[in-house]
């Protein structure tokens, strides 16, 4: 049987945000809205990853709910750190992105979340709570969401 946490069916994320080199997107699933007014949003991110990086020296981020046609980007942007590869450059190649709200996303998201990030936690584990508030959302389809246990049926974790 599996652990209780990877039984539950959570939205699958990307988190886009801009470094020095272009921007780099991750996949999140350590993510919850934790404020209705002003609303914000809580993601663990990993302390030694690109996306944490650059969310924190820029304070600005994308954060993208996955659509099913997303799936194909999960084990690249995923298991591919942004130290290393140019997720960018890869993206653009493959003609997945699109611009909103001068950032670079990915075309079929089915909704995207700019953030300001508002301060950091240090949970005492792997990750780092970034807390952040939303300056503009747009929802760009209600269906076919691209959810965890799309990810576990698939093979691409677990």
């Amino acid at each position: 049987m599996r652990r209780p946490w990877n039984i539950i069916d959570l939205p699958v994320y990307s988190l886009a945000t801009l470094g020095s080199t272009g921007i780099n997107m991750n996949i999140c699933t350590y993510v919850s809205g934790i404020s209705r007014n002003p609303k914000k949003y809580m993601i663990a991110l990993e302390p030694q990853s690109q996306t944490y990086l650059n969310f924190k020296k820029r304070k600005t981020a994308v954060l993208q709910i996955l659509s099913q046609e997303d799936m194909q980007w999960v084990n690249y942007l995923g298991k591919k750190s942004g130290k290393e590869t140019d997720k960018e450059k890869y993206l653009q190649q493959k003609q997945a992105l699109s611009e909103w709200k001068s950032h670079e996303v990915l075309k079929n998201a089915s909704a995207l979340v700019l953030l300001q990030l508002d301060q950091e936690i240090d949970a005492g584990g792997d990750h780092q709570l970034m807390i952040a508030e939303v300056i503009a959302s747009r929802t760009l389809r209600e269906d076919n969401i691209l959810m965890f246990q799309d990810l576990v049926e698939s093979g691409i974790i677990l």
